[in-house]
């Protein structure tokens, strides 16, 4: 997996398809689990560590809308800025192994394509698939989004 790599502001026109992005980590703690599913997602397998147990788990995971509210940290923290003007949607969202009390989860961002506006000249969508990966380098939730970005205007380009 590439190293992190510093990301100042990046306007759509700074994107390449074929690009790879490795972002900061975050390890994940049983409190937070059971916290955001006390309050998101009540189930017993990201609630009850006990409870837990008696489930196709076997223990404690935390909730897939859990690890994609870290993702999207993550995307904000380090890539996300200025220029984002946020996203009509994802084209695919899969949470694909679970993710246990001391996981250490990093962001891989890979730029798929790029489709400036025919309509509205000031923005484009950069399709991204984002990954994270957990500390055994399997990947443990997939989306793939289309992420509005406002282009470099004429008089940020004579500044840059």
């Amino acid at each position: 997996m590439p190293s992190d790599i510093p990301c100042p502001q990046r306007w759509f026109d700074d994107y390449e398809a074929g690009e790879r992005f490795t972002f900061g980590s975050t390890t994940i703690d049983e409190a937070e689990i059971i916290e955001f599913g006390r309050k998101f997602d009540p189930q017993p397998f990201h609630i009850d560590p006990e409870a837990a147990r008696d489930t196709v788990y076997g223990r404690l995971i935390a909730s897939g809308w859990h690890t994609g509210s870290i993702m999207m940290k993550l995307l904000g923290e380090h890539l996300l800025g200025p220029s984002s003007m946020g996203s009509p949607g994802l084209d695919e969202l899969r949470w694909l192994a679970p993710v246990h009390p001391g996981d250490r989860l990093t962001l891989v961002v890979d730029v798929l394509e790029l489709l400036p506006s025919r309509s509205k000249p000031d923005r484009g969508i950069v399709k991204m698939a984002h990954e994270l990966v957990n500390q055994h380098g399997i990947t443990v939730v997939r989306s793939v989004a289309n992420m509005m970005i406002a282009r470099r205007l004429p008089e940020q380009s004579a500044a840059s």
